[in-house]
């Protein structure tokens, strides 16, 4: 997929556009990706404020980050298929046109329902991105500046939804909640013009036909699973959690039959294949643990832990948050660099180190912890997983084939947004289980518990980082040697 001097003709004959530099290509989806992964968490913070403005109860306003989660479970799994049946450009426009209109929805929605709708057009968009974006990676940056460029990526993933609570507490207390959705939009529509006038990029598709009963299976599996867990804690659904994680269950399992065997016809869904690869399988693994620790414990319990525990109100928990998400962002492109140079193994092994420590020291910190203690552990904690992040995806998708780019990337992207929902679901459900408060709301005692539970998954982490090898020398070509004019 090499730029050419000037304009293209397509197979109908039709004159095609000059491609953009891949630096261009990239750092428009990266944008995109940021505004819309931002987005998935910037609402958080307005909740309490929401179930007051909409008239309804705590448990039915957490929907709009569920259902936006359970939505990105649904819409990841295809996009496997989108990258091949389509082109990026067009995949692009389509996702950053999806999310628009979504947030647009979302800020006029004059009732509930119609803001969960808009949130779960966005959801549709927003689970293609980062797809396309690793994809595009993987396809246009040659194979020793790929870390790097990851690393950027990981900027995306890991700080996004960091400082998404942050940035939705200022935005809640100067402007009100509807203008999160109108300073997204207005970026949005920026990125969509300038994506129509100057993102062209060399692609190839293929006529891949699209199986609905993969469709369906995936659907019901993978929202299955993710709805019963954020079921959990929530007071239930429509089914109680355990009825749509079981569900669930057999839907992916049917689902994973099914690829099996559309596989042997080159007609995937999801080309489960990917899992062939014990590179791409370790990094997968590790990248669970990571992402329970990430949205489970940073996202979830940490803010609990500020205003339940320590008392601190929603803009200064918010505010807590902001050193740790640009500790990560500080870390990425560093990072992306000395596994260009190194391998995953010497990053990933003191990264998983690090972030038992820091979740142990949250469990240790207790009622009467200083704000910066908190904040110091946290800044270890998002410099210990950015060390990870972009380690793990690229030796995840440098381990497969050029044709299971896609289909890897979709994979990663399906079951870090499962981990995170498995992640919230426990550590949630342990603090109010362990809770000394009569009503289960999570307190210091419970939050410990839980926090120590994410400790131990942190354990887990560390031997699984311990199996990372390290990369074998590059072989050395032979050189002739010349020596006035004679060849030795």
């Amino acid at each position: 997929m090499s730029e050419t001097a000037g304009p293209t003709s397509d197979h109908t004959g039709h004159r095609t556009a000059m491609p953009s530099s891949p630096g261009l290509i990239i750092g428009v989806m990266v944008v995109a990706a940021f505004v819309m992964i931002l987005n998935e968490t910037i609402v958080s913070i307005a909740l309490p404020h929401l179930a007051e403005e909409m008239d309804v109860d705590t448990t039915t306003v957490q929907w709009l980050i569920s259902g936006f989660l359970v939505t990105m479970a649904v819409v990841i799994p295809t996009t496997g298929f989108l990258l091949e049946r389509f082109t990026p450009r067009q995949v692009f426009l389509v996702a950053l046109s999806s999310f628009a209109g979504g947030t647009l929805l979302s800020a006029v929605a004059l009732g509930f329902p119609a803001l969960l709708i808009g949130r779960m057009v966005q959801a549709c968009g927003t689970a293609v991105m980062i797809p396309l974006v690793m994809t595009s990676v993987m396809k246009l940056v040659p194979a020793n500046r790929r870390g790097a460029m990851m690393g950027t990526i990981s900027i995306v993933i890991g700080v996004a939804p960091a400082i998404g609570p942050t940035v939705g507490g200022a935005v809640l207390a100067v402007l009100g909640w509807r203008w999160m959705f109108w300073l997204v939009l207005i970026l949005a529509v920026l990125l969509l013009g300038f994506g129509i006038a100057r993102l062209h990029v060399p692609s190839e598709t293929r006529p891949v036909p699209l199986d609905l009963l993969s469709v369906g299976l995936s659907a019901v599996g993978f929202a299955g699973f993710v709805y019963g867990l954020s079921s959990i804690g929530q007071g239930g659904g429509i089914l109680p959690p355990w009825a749509s994680i079981g569900i669930g269950v057999v839907g992916l399992v049917v689902f994973a039959w099914r690829q099996r065997r559309l596989q042997a016809q080159d007609r995937p869904l999801l080309d489960l294949r990917t899992l062939n690869h014990p590179r791409y399988r370790l990094a997968l693994i590790l990248s669970l643990f990571l992402f329970m620790a990430l949205l489970g414990a940073g996202a979830i319990l940490l803010p609990i832990y500020l205003q339940n525990v320590l008392g601190h109100g929603t803009l200064v928990a918010g505010l807590a948050l902001l050193p740790g998400g640009l500790t990560m962002a500080a870390v990425a492109r560093p990072v992306g660099s000395l596994y260009d140079r190194g391998g995953a193994r010497p990053l990933v092994i003191p990264g998983a180190v690090g972030m038992t420590a820091a979740l142990a020291t949250f469990a240790l910190l207790g009622a009467g912890a200083p704000l910066a203690a908190v904040i110091g552990a946290h800044m270890l904690l998002m410099c210990s997983l950015g060390m990870m992040m972009t380690p793990l995806m690229t030796d995840a998708l440098g381990a497969l084939p050029d044709d299971l780019y896609s289909h890897g990337s979709a994979l990663l992207a399906t079951l870090q947004q499962v981990a995170g929902a498995l992640g919230s679901a426990v550590f949630v459900t342990v603090a109010a289980l362990a809770s000394l408060h009569p009503a289960g709301t999570p307190d210091a005692a419970g939050l410990r518990i839980a926090f120590f539970v994410a400790a131990g998954i942190g354990v887990v982490a560390i031997g699984v980082a311990l199996m990372f090898k390290r990369p074998e020398p590059a072989p050395v070509e032979p050189v002739a040697i010349v020596d006035g004019g004679r060849q030795g």
